[in-house]
């Protein structure tokens, strides 16, 4: 995949399979996070809500949730045993129902985790 500048031409290049999956998952973050703002992050689509949210991203043969939170893979790691996961991230394969609860839960972790770093501020 090439990399784009723009989140639609991220969407326009998906397989139209790939682009139903990820577009779930995002309306999954945009619910848990509605003031967040969308952006390309190192060629795939991210949030921002002061600072970075979550990223995701379609490849090849899966696509990727990225908490950008090792410690909320830790925190939920009962809950994502069941998905390939690494090093913050988790990986669906486009065939797997997504898991909009437990995506919903680790935006609004994260969400709270950047408001509690800028109160320390």
């Amino acid at each position: 995949m090439k990399k784009e500048k723009h989140i639609a031409g991220y969407f326009s290049a998906l397989a139209p399979g790939h682009r139903i999956a990820l577009n779930k998952l995002r309306r999954s973050i945009r619910a848990a996070a509605p003031g967040a703002t969308e952006v390309l992050s190192y060629g795939i689509p991210s949030f921002k809500l002061g600072r970075m949210l979550v990223s995701y991203g379609a490849f090849r043969d899966h696509y990727s949730f990225f908490p950008l939170s090792s410690r909320l893979l830790d925190r939920y790691k009962r809950e994502t045993a069941r998905f390939r996961t690494s090093k913050g991230t988790l990986r669906f394969s486009f065939d797997e129902p997504i898991p909009v609860s437990l995506v919903k839960k680790i935006v609004k972790a994260r969400v709270a985790e950047n408001v509690a770093r800028k109160k320390t501020k």
